[in-house]
């Protein structure tokens, strides 16, 4: 099985993004990289530029408030979509709590993706409501 046919099939397993075809699925597979991370790795950092954005495939990690930590994610969530969508610097620092398994996605990458499948758009959006909560 090739590495974006193994990413498809991970990512049928993420919640917010059951309302995507299979099709739709491999779309966003390939648009994506599949990173291995450490543990205690800073994927992004408050108040920085939002220049990319995750979906967890393994692992977990801490969402971080000026040192704070507000909530931990895990495999199936959505992380950096905040910044990415609405064109701000980042609200919170994130850093992996074990080893991480991602798909790493540029903000070109999430936007186009958005544009071209609407309802990949809308889970993102759904999970920008939510984690702004």
């Amino acid at each position: 099985m090739a590495k974006s046919d193994d990413v498809t099939a991970r990512l049928t397993r993420v919640p917010r993004f059951a309302d995507l075809s299979k099709r739709e699925l491999e779309k966003v597979a390939k648009a994506g990289r599949l990173v291995h991370l450490p543990a205690q790795w800073s994927l992004m950092a408050e108040t920085t530029p939002a220049d990319k954005a995750y979906v967890l495939l393994a692992g977990t990690a801490e969402v971080r408030r000026q040192g704070t930590v507000v909530a931990t994610v895990g495999a199936g969530d959505l992380i950096g979509e905040i910044g990415v969508l609405q064109k701000k610097l980042r609200t919170a620092a994130v850093v992996s709590t074990s080893e991480l398994e991602v798909v790493h996605f540029t903000n070109e990458d999430l936007s186009r993706l958005a544009e071209e499948i609407p309802a990949f758009g809308r889970a993102l959006e759904a999970t920008a409501a939510a984690h702004d909560d």
